[in-house]
């Protein structure tokens, strides 16, 4: 009992001996990583299939333990193929979660390419515009009691979406959009897709949620698919209802019911509008030529 106890305090010795500064980096990489799968594959279909490769990887250790020859020969050929079927299995989680690393922070405080102030004070407006719009739109339909499904797309591209429906293109409008929803139009039971502050396309058809088992029965066919497409991107989506009138909005796989006209303007604005960096976050690699521009005048200004 002595000597593994010795033996067990010479191989720690030997361990805090050899332990450098970048082990410490590495162990807290790994954690990192590790600390982002469980969260993603938690309350998910990836949670169950992770349970079921740590038993698979547990029988794999006692047959080898026993010396099970047949069933250890069955896991090693099994775990031969493992990295393919769980890029095939794990295919919409890993997608989700590269798009979720695609929509990172870094992205936001890293621009290699900084546009002009008169271009990001148009972009706001168009989108205030759209907002306004929207709102005034669904505040419309929460009164006639018309369904309606409007995505505004973010950073995460809709275009397998769109492709599903018909592209407009057009500046928004409250007649515009009231004209797509009517109960006659041809377009009027697909989601609408706002891109830049315009209506680029409707009569598309989203993916339904996979979640049914938490999704309560109150909600039709326009909440799922709102949930749906929520699940696999960044989009920020308004429901209409077309049974009671209800303003809903739906953002990462959460449906948020109740809203009034004065909410929906709020949440849309905080959720879509475009805050303007501080000085210390937006780091310009390249100078732009708006900047060099600027640069000159105060230099002849100066002179």
């Amino acid at each position: 009992m002595w000597s593994v106890i010795v033996d067990v305090y010479n191989w720690f010795t030997a361990l805090m001996l050899s332990f450098r500064a970048t082990d410490v980096l590495d162990i807290v990489a790994i954690s990192f990583i590790i600390y982002n799968i469980i969260k993603i594959a938690r309350e998910t279909r990836a949670e169950q299939l992770l349970k079921g490769i740590l038993i698979l990887l547990v029988g794999f250790t006692i047959s080898q333990i026993f010396n099970l020859k047949m069933l250890n020969a069955l896991f090693t050929s099994f775990f031969q193929f493992s990295m393919l079927a769980v890029l095939i299995v794990f295919q919409p989680e890993l997608r989700s979660a590269l798009e979720h690393i695609g929509r990172s922070k870094i992205a936001r405080y890293w621009k290699v390419f900084s546009s002009g102030n008169d271009e990001d004070e148009n972009n706001v407006k168009n989108i205030k515009r759209t907002i306004n719009c929207v709102v005034e739109t669904a505040n419309n339909f929460q009164k006639s009691k018309t369904g309606a499904l409007i995505v505004f797309e973010r950073q995460t591209k809709l275009g397998d979406i769109i492709d599903t429906g018909t592209i407009v293109n057009a500046e928004p409008s409250v007649p515009m959009i009231g004209n797509i929803f009517f109960n006659k139009a041809p377009l009027h039971d697909g989601a609408m897709i706002i891109r830049d502050g315009k209506i680029y396309a409707a009569g598309c058809i989203l993916p339904l949620t996979k979640n049914n088992s938490s999704v309560s029965v109150d909600l039709g066919t326009r909440h799922r698919a709102a949930l749906g497409l929520s699940e696999n991107s960044d989009a920020v989506i308004v429901v209409v209802s077309e049974e009671t009138g209800t303003i809903s909005v739906v953002l990462n796989g959460v449906i948020s019911r109740n809203y009034t006209r004065e909410s929906l303007n709020i949440t849309l604005e905080e959720l879509l509008v475009p805050k303007p960096p501080e000085k210390s976050e937006r780091i310009p690699i390249i100078p732009t030529i708006p900047a060099m521009k600027k640069g000159r005048k105060d230099e002849k200004e100066n002179q």
